[in-house]
């Protein structure tokens, strides 16, 4: 599903985030990046969503070589792909409906479409009733619901989060999780970047280490101090 064949990518700063990055990701699959920040987590999910190319090396999704990808054809590429980040970037004068709805317009859906389908992630994510609410009238949790719910609408094959829980409680991070474990289990790839070492502890699943953009550990059922002792 996801292919990364020595993978560098220096930004024009001269730093090296990504270096030599060996990576396979199956159909279905659910992975934890780790490691402390600066490491390249979110540098190496900016590739899959091609919001940076690399400098050398090559990235393909679903058998497709991102450098072959026509500019025109980025946001179908995204269709494909849900991105959740830490700080939701929900659009604050839109109801959570709104919210979610939106992403599906900007893609050309139908009324009728839209109708039919926001209020069946919104029930998928637990907010169905928070539906007529705008963001600063929710809790942390819930906007990160919102989020997934806008991350979702457009069946992605792909979820990626960048540090979904980073903002959130021990007890929300965990409903966040669980969320996004019964999201993978109807088939979705999901790959998350975070540092919340007791999520990842919690649910043992696939962990990926990053140092110096070089990956150092790769573990099935792994923890978040997976290479380090």
């Amino acid at each position: 599903m996801i292919v990364f064949q020595n993978v560098s990518l220096v930004y024009p700063n001269g730093v090296h985030a990504l270096s030599n990055v060996e990576l396979s990701v199956a159909r279905g699959e659910f992975l934890f990046l780790v490691g402390s920040t600066g490491q390249g987590k979110s540098t190496l999910l900016k590739c899959i969503y091609k919001e940076v190319a690399p400098t050398s090396g090559a990235v393909a999704i679903d058998g497709k070589p991102l450098s072959q990808l026509p500019s025109g054809q980025v946001p179908m590429l995204r269709r494909k792909v849900g991105v959740v980040f830490q700080d939701f970037k929900l659009l604050h004068q839109k109801t959570v409906w709104e919210n979610v709805a939106y992403a599906l317009q900007v893609t050309g859906a139908s009324s009728r479409d839209v109708v039919r389908r926001v209020p069946r992630m919104l029930e998928l994510v637990g907010i169905a009733h928070k539906s007529k609410m705008f963001p600063h009238e929710l809790s942390g949790g819930e906007q990160q619901r919102t989020a997934i719910a806008r991350s979702l609408v457009n069946n992605p094959l792909i979820l990626l989060c960048d540090e979904p829980t980073g903002n959130l409680d021990p007890e929300t991070s965990g409903e966040i999780t669980a969320l996004l474990s019964r999201i993978n289990a109807k088939g979705t790839t999901v790959v998350v970047a975070t540092h919340n070492q007791a999520v990842v502890d919690r649910m043992r699943r696939r962990v990926v280490r990053l140092i110096n953009g070089r990956i150092t550990h790769d573990e099935e059922q792994g923890r978040y101090h997976v290479g380090l002792g």
